[in-house]
């Protein structure tokens, strides 16, 4: 049987589930404090990773280095610009197949699994060819 979740991974479990976008551990953070629950920076860092190890929230790594997190209820797959940091999701996933075997095979537990592409929107890669003529 799990472990109940503590006051403070409740609270960041809650706030995500209520959030239809991914956001930053600052961005819970700051939340929660509008909300007047009391939860330092560090504490939420330390929910997300139980939630996180839990397989409940999972992370992604924008591209200026920046993780944001969401609950962890289905996979997300992405197209994301290296110029202006956009992230478009891609719905289909050719990943289903490789995960099932690489579970069974490695008797690995996947809660969740993340694709992304990198490389030019055409608003940048536009502004880039006008740039380089």
């Amino acid at each position: 049987m799990k472990a109940k979740l503590t006051r403070g991974q409740q609270w960041v479990y809650e706030l995500l589930n209520s959030t239809s976008t991914e956001i930053t551990a600052q961005e819970i953070f700051a939340q929660l404090q509008n909300q007047g629950r009391s939860l330092g920076l560090a504490t939420v860092y330390r929910a997300i990773k139980a939630l996180q190890l839990r397989g409940l929230v999972q992370a992604r790594s924008l591209t200026n280095g920046e993780w944001v997190y969401r609950l962890a209820s289905e996979d997300c797959h992405y197209l994301t610009c290296l110029n202006c940091g956009r992230s478009v999701p891609v719905e289909e996933c050719p990943a289903h197949g490789l995960q099932r075997k690489l579970e069974e095979k490695q008797h690995f537990t996947v809660f969740y699994h993340t694709l992304e592409f990198f490389g030019l929107c055409e608003p940048c890669g536009e502004t880039l060819d006008a740039e380089t003529v």
